[in-house]
């Protein structure tokens, strides 16, 4: 009867229900965990000190269970927010304030991201950019200048306020601002220099009295690559083994529907710019590549790679396949051969990399995946940026956590089968 109050209480402590960590980002559901295990650090040591005889189905089944049904309400809860979110409810109007080219980038990954819940209402830009005259730029309507950010807070009921790196707010001045902003409800959000570098690798450490950004070098050596490389192997291999039955029927339903090989070999770039051989089910008539240059003047792609959506050379049974993604499945046996990873970025072809820019040698570095961010964020229908950007982001931020999150969106996107054609 006590445990719905302590776990209450638990949760409390581990800060689980402040309004920062919920409904984005794996803190709230750290939070949860850490409550559960602090719980049974606070039952073992008082049953301990205090010599109580515990139940075991107590700390065996209550409290895991307790945890268990909590992760699975606020996942639950989340999904529903989120899809609110992206039908125009329960949104926090925000104020975006900084330089015009900074600010149009942040609307833009803010309108990608819609599920965050924030909904640009304008921006504030500095005197020398900013014309009363003119009543918006790049959609957005100018509200203001840097010093009018606070009384458009007040006059518009800003929840949120978004500030870019620009030399005119410099540290008095946005320490005056916070000041300012301390006599509305508007929360005041500061956006690095530093993008698309976030989690485990930013942290804030006092520094000379001055708290700076630290950012630690990304996980891409060591002992965690190892694990990558042995979770992955040993993960494939046995997803081989259990899915044999699923790769022997699609085997014969692509080999007696169409004339032509079972596998498609296809030459990609792997880690360190080495090129390996990567398999897939065949889903296209044979000799399919020597007829792109026909069809390119119909690629419904982003300008660097070939899409169609309505591809002729894909068979009856190719177009169930890639619909659910399932002539992908062969990779595993590259997963085991060391030529990619689970998860990863997108293994692209030698033509594609000759027209990469610096950046996306980023990509390099770790070995392409079967899955990835671009394949759980819509596929063939990116841009090219959007791909370029994906990809960065992945290499700057790897982590086992970030792995494993990417496999639990990948069957939602398998599911759904947005941008697979």
């Amino acid at each position: 009867m006590l445990l719905p109050v302590i776990w209450l209480g638990s949760m409390v402590v581990a800060r689980s229900y402040e309004e920062r960590f919920l409904w984005v980002g794996p803190d709230e559901f750290r939070r949860v965990f850490f409550a559960a295990v602090m719980l049974l650090a606070a039952l073992g040591t008082v049953s301990w000190a205090l010599r109580l005889d515990v139940a075991r189905g107590f700390v065996i089944v209550a409290v895991p269970l307790t945890a268990s049904l909590t992760l699975m309400q606020r996942c639950a809860q989340r999904w529903l927010l989120h899809r609110a979110r992206q039908r125009g409810e329960h949104l926090q109007t925000t104020l975006l304030v900084g330089h015009r080219r900074a600010v149009a980038a942040l609307d833009e990954q803010l309108e990608r991201e819609a599920q965050h819940g924030y909904r640009v209402i304008g921006c504030c830009l500095p005197a020398d950019q900013y014309e009363a005259r003119a009543d918006a730029f790049n959609g957005l309507p100018v509200l203001g200048a840097l010093d009018e950010v606070a009384d458009v807070v007040t006059r518009y009921e800003v929840d949120t306020v978004a500030v870019l790196p620009c030399p005119e707010l410099d540290g008095p001045a946005l320490r005056r601002l916070g000041w300012a902003l301390e006599k509305t409800q508007a929360e005041l959000l500061l956006a690095p220099a530093v993008t698309e570098i976030v989690g485990p690798r930013v942290r804030i450490r006092p520094v000379c009295g001055l708290p700076l950004l630290h950012m630690e070098r990304p996980e891409l050596r060591g002992v965690r690559r190892l694990t990558k490389d042995t979770f992955d192997r040993t993960a494939a291999a046995l997803g081989m083994l259990f899915l044999a039955p699923v790769f022997i029927g699609l085997a014969l339903a692509v080999g007696l529907t169409s004339r032509g090989g079972v596998f498609y070999r296809q030459e990609r770039v792997g880690r360190d710019g080495q090129t390996f051989n990567m398999l897939k089910f065949r889903s296209m008539l044979s000799g399919a590549d020597r007829m792109v240059r026909d069809l390119a003047a119909n690629s419904s792609g982003n300008g660097v790679l070939f899409k169609m959506k309505t591809d002729p050379r894909v068979t009856r049974v190719g177009r169930v396949l890639r619909r659910y993604s399932l002539d992908e499945l062969p990779q595993l046996i590259n997963v085991v051969r060391g030529d990619m990873s689970l998860v990863g970025p997108r293994p692209p072809l030698p033509t594609e990399v000759e027209r990469y820019g610096f950046d996306m040698q980023r990509r390099f570095l770790v070995k392409p995946g079967i899955t990835g961010l671009w394949q759980v964020s819509g596929r063939s229908d990116l841009s090219w940026d959007d791909s370029v950007r994906i990809d960065v982001r992945y290499v700057e931020n790897w982590s086992l956590a970030f792995d494993f999150m990417i496999l639990w969106k990948t069957i939602g996107a398998v599911v759904r089968g947005s941008g697979a054609y």
